[in-house]
């Protein structure tokens, strides 16, 4: 069912979203949110890390397509990439958002439609269908012929098709297969289309941080994933101190299926810390699944996927008194920015300051915060705590294609450009090659006006350290 391709193209636009805040600015502000305590920084990480990791490659079978836009027309590559997954396996994705490129070797993470433009797409349900019953999924493409009332299809017929039936629900694009038999496919597909459910992910653990004190079984954290069963890896040198990963009888544990609820086992005499612990399995990602970078590249959707390797990590915080903060980020495109949930289980408040407001959590209170984003912008910011604990988080928020951002523009079109817009301040935003191929040459005119520079911060998972440990000049800490 599944192939690789070993032949390499390129696909879309190279018309890059430098949207009006991008034109403004291409930089975010570093900012840290603090509790109390020394700190110390630790690498960027996206807001979520769990279900299939990969970088993409380049294309795999496509077609051509003619993109119709101001009475013109672009012709475009349109078909199948592929990606190679971090710890073994391959994926094939097409790709949602016509007008923004994909970055040569970006870095993608599995994630949920509700972090991507899929979320607010009342036909993402429609392009799921689309994949499950087109190539690569459907590869008798003798039988998919018939059903697009055509001859023959080939491999190369069948994914432009695809990829023009799904820009046509993502992005409500004018566009065309130049193939008369994979138009035919598009137009079947489109047609045919029903409305499914999104996929559930190929493995996340829930919530991704919890906090409490020794002497407790921290938790619980629940597994979810469509794998028969995940390997559990006990935090290594929390293990060295007596931390344990049990279930809800406290026996250890390592293995777990869906449904699985984990505790982390907290000595009585334990130093204040965390912990992290990492499941990971063999399986298929389910078809539909989102992945989306952490640079300007374009949101994919999976088409097909190999035995891959995935994995999911979360935390746990202890402390004895005071403030015991449990903190996790995720993109929330209905409010455009980032949720921050702060779970406070110790006995004092914690107090952090945002964009020059203090919010605080109450003990054993549970709070989200919400850092409202510009669209397409790089964003790059730290959250500390106490026990010296910091962790840096950086992306960039993208909930909308190219064509919604610029119809929000009252008309106003984006300049054009083959590279990513600036990176961030603290070295986000990873310049790449544009896969996407250059159609036309028609500039688009650039957004007049003046420039106002935008100012974001925003939070991410709490990482923190044993209080006796203090790190050594210029250390870097990790998850």
């Amino acid at each position: 069912m599944y192939s690789v391709f070993t032949r390499a193209a390129r696909c879309g636009r190279s018309t890059a979203r430098v949207a009006a805040a991008a034109l403004v600015s291409g930089l975010v502000m570093a900012g840290a949110i603090s509790g109390a305590g020394p700190a110390r920084a630790v690498d960027g990480a996206p807001e979520q890390s769990s279900g299939a990791s990969a970088v993409i490659s380049g294309m795999d079978t496509h077609g051509t397509a003619v993109v119709h836009e101001d009475g013109k027309g672009e012709q475009v590559s349109a078909g199948l990439f592929l990606m190679t997954v971090d710890g073994g396996g391959m994926l094939q994705t097409y790709c949602v958002d016509i007008h923004n490129p994909t970055q040569t070797d970006a870095r993608y993470q599995e994630t949920a439609w509700s972090s991507t433009s899929l979320g607010g797409n009342k036909d993402a349900g429609k392009i799921r269908w689309i994949l499950q019953n087109s190539y690569p999924q459907v590869n008798d493409l003798a039988a998919l012929a018939r059903k697009a009332g055509t001859k023959t299809l080939t491999e190369q017929d069948a994914a432009a098709g695809t990829q023009v039936a799904i820009w046509r629900y993502s992005d409500q694009a004018d566009v065309e297969a130049v193939s008369p038999a994979a138009e035919k496919l598009a137009d079947y597909l489109q047609r045919s289309a029903l409305t499914l459910t999104e996929p559930t992910a190929s493995l996340t653990l829930m919530p991704q941080a919890v906090s409490g004190h020794q002497g407790e079984r921290v938790g619980p954290v629940t597994v979810r994933t469509d794998a028969d069963s995940v390997g559990v890896t006990p935090p290594a040198e929390a293990a060295a101190e007596g931390v344990r990963i049990v279930d809800q009888k406290g026996e250890p544990v390592t293995s777990a299926t869906d449904g699985s609820r984990l505790y982390f086992d907290i000595p009585e005499d334990a130093d204040a810390g965390s912990a992290a612990l990492t499941v990971q399995a063999s399986t298929t990602v389910p078809v539909g699944r989102a992945f989306t970078s952490d640079t300007r590249s374009q949101t994919q959707i999976l088409a097909g996927s190999s035995e891959s390797t995935v994995s999911a990590t979360a935390t746990a915080t202890w402390a004895r008194q005071g403030a015991v903060p449990a903190l996790s980020a995720q993109k929330n495109c209905d409010k455009s920015g980032v949720d921050i949930t702060v779970a406070n289980k110790g006995d004092e408040p914690f107090t952090f300051e945002l964009m020059d407001e203090k919010y605080t959590v109450p003990a054993e209170a549970t709070r989200t915060v919400t850092i409202p984003l510009q669209e397409d912008q790089a964003y790059d910011f730290t959250i500390e705590g106490p026990h010296g604990f910091e962790k840096r988080l950086r992306g960039i928020l993208d909930c909308r294609t190219a064509s919604a951002a610029n119809a929000d523009d009252n008309g106003l079109r984006t300049q054009t450009t083959t590279q990513p817009s600036p990176a961030s301040v603290g070295g986000t935003g990873t310049p790449g090659t544009d896969l996407a191929e250059t159609g036309a040459s028609n500039a688009t005119p650039v957004i007049a006006g003046t420039a106002i520079v935008l100012v974001l911060v925003g939070g991410a998972a709490l990482v923190l350290v044993r209080k006796k440990k203090a790190p050594a000049e210029g250390e870097s800490g990790g998850e």
